[in-house]
């Protein structure tokens, strides 16, 4: 168990920008179907996303958080169990 702690930290030292941590509703939209699921945390490169179901998630897709409907273009880099960790494209990535 003392593993996972270090693991975590590996990974947030790897980060170029601190994410913050947040709680908020949002949409997963693509392939012709929308799902909701929960930012869990965000920076300016990325976010952590919990959903009902990785295996319905596309690899690419849209995000909207109900909050303030931003909507940015995301990309899958990472998938654990019902948690999915994505990277924000820019229009020059597509």
């Amino acid at each position: 168990m003392s593993e996972k702690p270090i693991d975590r930290l590996k990974m947030e030292e790897r980060r170029k920008h601190p994410r913050s941590e947040v709680d908020e509703p949002a949409y997963i939209s693509g392939d012709g179907s929308s799902l909701s699921c929960r930012v869990l945390n965000v920076s300016d490169e990325g976010a952590a996303i919990d959903v009902p179901n990785a295996a319905y998630v596309p690899q690419r897709f849209q995000l909207m958080t109900e909050k303030d409907r931003l909507i940015r273009k995301c990309r899958v880099v990472w998938i654990q169990q019902n948690r999915i960790g994505v990277a924000f494209e820019k229009e020059s990535d597509v």
